[in-house]
């Protein structure tokens, strides 16, 4: 349509210009009629020149709408995720954008061991990092294996940080077979130095075995490494690899330090190869290793790298060979462009002597940061102080920088066909501790909180960092992914079916626990002024996510009936599950209802929601901020804390015990059934769910750790005859009280101890858990200073109950080398699960130091 009536048009234009041309030709004097006529021509030809550039202008427009159009059709999927709110970040001012986290803060935390994964890795806290690591060649069954990524199977005796500040140093010890290697980390910043200043990492090689009569035993191989993931070139050092005096190993420059050198300095005979690579790929970099290794070992018949490289390489890896023991100090300087460097000067700082000296004194400094930080000496015996030390060590040693793209499961009322089942998240970066460096060496939003509470009392500054990063996560929605699986690295750690993150789900919102904390230490004067303004100013900044996020809770976590809740995400439909799990809980196997349904009461999210809405209150009121009617935190919290309402919700005055409240039936068991695939002849057998029983709406009968929320949060009255039930239920030996620790679950469970699939082994139905016994032991200790007829008996149980953990973990430690996910509850509460765990079982250096929440 547009274009027919374009046409005539541009047809009229020329026609009249040619006659009014022919005619100026043919006759130039003509009569005034013909002047007036022309002039009328003339006219319309400039009218009709006005409407063409006019038209033109139309033409352009219209093209464009086109192309918008096309556009908008071909990237609909694209705008569609962009738009989804799941993926939209909360408007609120950035948590990191702080003063307080920028200048001399942001500077002292660039490097640091933040690879958490790997048995030794540095990198930046910037995405695009310059990242170091450590390999080695342990001996396995008369074979070489090469160590690099922290896993279970590797068999370690022991590794992990004896000591580490969190900041600018650390010290590991690794028992591979029958070699040890020490590793020590430390920063430093001088004259001359570029972005982030300097660091050196040492490495003593040792045998444990006095004679040595294989060549394999003799020689050991590490293997150092430098990557750069944002594919800078990294360049070989130019002298060779000589090392009797000292070598420079490699040097570049990147935008954010300047110039920089790798050197390695030894008094030792080393003998050094490398290889170099040009790759995007930085999580597999065991595995290119071993195959250079290989295909070189087959070619010549030696053990060693090549000595060769790929242009312009991104990656070069040092082998560093010599007879044990022999000691490696490498050392690395920024800034090497720059006027007055003071390079040589630096190095030698950073390595031999000087090096020992600075190693000295930041240990003399770590111990006596511990001793005064946790004042413990009176308290435990010299082995709980040596393990309690390796404890928050590890935790801060753990402390990892990540940063890429959660994948969030499609929401079910989306339209968006993407070809996959997730959308990605914005890109984030996250500064935070993590569970465990062998299983879990990522972020999980609920255990962060019980490590703050250790990270808090050690550096305040520290803590507010990863409490800010955590908060950067939230949405538009108020919602925080509760696993972070952030980049490549962390994602090769990660089974598949745990990746997806569910926007529905929560998480316990541990954080309120770390914040509590802070307000009442500020209330209390704990803090120096500036830390005091510090946390002041953090919350502040934080308050309106923390609104988001207590809201996000309030509404998407609430049950039927008032001032109830329920964990949202738990399996209907499975025909699998004896009990379908409530991971979101951060209690996975926990007995809940039968019958999942959205008549659930759960306890402890009620109990989680008091503490949060009791937190919010708080921090309104040590910021003055007016009450607002529609977020009255202060009148929620009372509700939450009601006695009568929470008595008539969850309380079985039959059993004198509070329990969760759902669809359910005992009469629930798993069978074996033979099923036949399509097309196939033969059967296979697998477990399915069998209910005996209808369900029915009922208080669910089962002992265990959610039944002692209330006492946790300290709802029950101290005179209250229901806290000495709580006593009863805790010291009894038939339902929760063990040698070890309180056990999970109790033994009068129908669950106790019952696998929940054919391939989940009982998890939170027995075992023996760090974070829940600290919070239990916490409310007995402030019980037992509480006027009221349960006093004594609560500190009685206090005390013994407290020996109990220390004991058991201390036992396990010197046992096994190791600090556990949990610990079992019958046989002489042996470790078990990951190992190290040295997240929220680190909290045992707060049960040493007897420094509990107070309130």
């Amino acid at each position: 349509m547009t274009g027919s009536s374009r046409r005539p048009a541009r047809s009229r234009i020329k026609s009249s210009a040619d006659a009014d041309g022919d005619n100026f030709l043919s006759d130039r004097k003509s009569s005034p009629r013909s002047r007036k006529e022309r002039h009328r021509d003339h006219n319309l030809i400039r009218i009709m020149d006005v409407n063409f550039r006019s038209l033109l202008i139309v033409g352009i427009l219209a093209l464009l709408l086109v192309v918008i159009l096309v556009t908008y059709y071909l990237m609909k999927p694209t705008e569609e995720v962009h738009k989804l709110r799941v993926v939209t970040p909360l408007p609120a001012p950035r948590m990191m954008d702080l003063t307080q986290f920028q200048g001399e803060h942001r500077e002292s935390l660039y490097w640091g061991t933040y690879r958490p994964h790997v048995y030794l890795g540095i990198r930046a806290r910037t995405p695009r990092s310059l990242i170091a690591g450590l390999m080695w060649i342990g001996i396995k069954d008369g074979r070489y294996s090469m160590r690099h990524v922290c896993q279970d199977s590797d068999e370690l005796s022991t590794y992990g940080w004896t000591h580490h500040n969190g900041r600018d140093y650390g010290h590991q010890v690794l028992i591979d077979q029958d070699m040890t290697l020490m590793t020590s980390f430390v920063k430093s910043k001088g004259n001359g130095s570029g972005y982030g200043g300097d660091w050196a990492i040492r490495t003593d090689v040792q045998n444990n075995k006095s004679e040595v009569d294989q060549e394999m035993w003799r020689t050991g191989h590490v293997f150092f490494y430098l990557a750069d993931e944002g594919g800078n070139t990294l360049n070989i050092g130019t002298g060779g690899l000589d090392i009797h005096d000292g070598s420079l190993l490699a040097f570049g420059s990147r935008e954010d330090i300047g110039g920089w050198e790798l050197h390695l300095v030894s008094k030792d005979n080393l003998e050094v190869h490398y290889s170099g690579f040009r790759t995007p790929h930085m999580h597999n970099l065991t595995e290119l290793v071993q195959e250079t290794l290989g295909t070189y070992a087959r070619r010549v018949g030696r053990l060693q790298l090549p000595d060769t490289s790929d242009d312009s390489p991104n990656i070069l890896i040092f082998q560093i060979s010599a007879l044990v023991p022999f000691r490696t100090d490498i050392a690395f300087v920024s800034g090497t462009d720059l006027k007055n460097s003071r390079v040589e000067e630096r190095i030698n700082k950073l390595t031999g002597n000087l090096l020992t000296g600075l190693l000295n004194e930041k240990q003399n400094d770590f111990e006596e940061r511990y001793r005064r930080c946790f004042n413990m000496t009176d308290k435990v015996d010299s082995e709980s102080i040596i393990v309690g030390r390796a404890a928050i060590g590890n935790l801060l040693g753990g402390i990892g920088y990540f940063y890429g793209q959660s994948k969030i499961a499609i929401p079910r009322d989306s339209n968006i066909k993407n070809g996959h089942n997730f959308v990605p998240y914005w890109p984030a970066e996250l500064y935070t501790a993590v569970p465990s460096r062998s299983f879990f060496p990522r972020g999980f939003l609920w255990d962060e909180g019980f490590h703050q509470l250790m990270i808090w009392r050690w550096d305040i500054r520290i803590c507010l960092d990863i409490i800010g990063h955590w908060l950067d996560l939230m949405n538009i929605d108020g919602w925080i992914p509760r696993e972070q699986i952030l980049g490549a690295e962390a994602l090769s750690k990660v089974p598949e079916e745990f990746v997806l993150q569910y926007p529905t789900n929560g998480n316990p919102p541990t954080l309120f626990l770390v914040l509590h904390d802070l307000v009442h230490g500020i209330k209390q004067n704990k803090f120096t002024t500036t830390e005091s303004i510090e946390i002041s100013s953090f919350l502040e900044r934080a308050f309106v996510r923390l609104e988001a996020w207590f809201q996000w809770f309030n509404t998407t976590q609430s049950g039927k009936d008032a001032s109830s809740y329920y964990w949202h995400g738990r399996d209907k439909a499975t025909t699998r599950e004896l009990n379908p799990k409530t991971l979101t809980s951060g209690l996975d196997d926990y007995p809940r209802a039968s019958h999942p349904s959205d008549e659930e009461r759960h306890l402890d999210l009620r109990c989680w929601m008091f503490l949060a809405a009791d937190c919010m209150n708080s921090i309104a009121e040590i910021l003055k901020r007016k009450n607002d009617p529609t977020k009255d935190y202060h009148a929620t919290a009372k509700l939450l804390s009601n006695f009568e309402v929470l008595n008539k919700m969850h309380f079985d005055d039959a059993y004198g015990a509070y329990f969760d409240f759902g669809n359910h039936t005992e009469k629930v068991r798993l069978r074996w059934q033979e099923t036949k695939q399509p097309g196939s002849n033969y059967a296979s057998r697998e477990f399915v769910r069998e209910v005996l029983e209808t369900p029915k709406l009922r208080f669910v009968p089962h002992i265990g750790y959610v039944n002692l929320f209330p006492f946790m949060m300290r709802i029950i009255p101290p005179e209250s005859w229901i806290l000495g039930k709580q006593l009863d239920l805790i010291s009894n030996r038939s339902t929760l009280w063990t040698d070890y620790g309180l056990r999970s679950l109790s033994k009068t469970s129908s669950l106790y101890m019952k696998r929940n699939t054919e391939h989940d082994p009982p998890y939170w139905r027995g075992p023996i858990w760090m974070n829940m016994n600290y919070m239990i032991l916490s409310s007995l200790h402030h019980y037992s200073l509480e006027d009221g007829p349960h006093r004594t008996r609560a500190e009685a149980i206090y005390k013994e109950l407290r020996e109990t953990l220390i004991r058991n973990v201390v036992r396990n430690y010197f046992e096994t080398g190791y600090l556990w996910e949990q610990y079992d509850q019958k046989n002489k509460g042996k470790g078990k699960g990951a190992r190290p765990f040295t997240g929220w079982t680190s909290l045992v250096v707060l049960i040493m130091a007897e420094v509990f929440s107070e309130t």
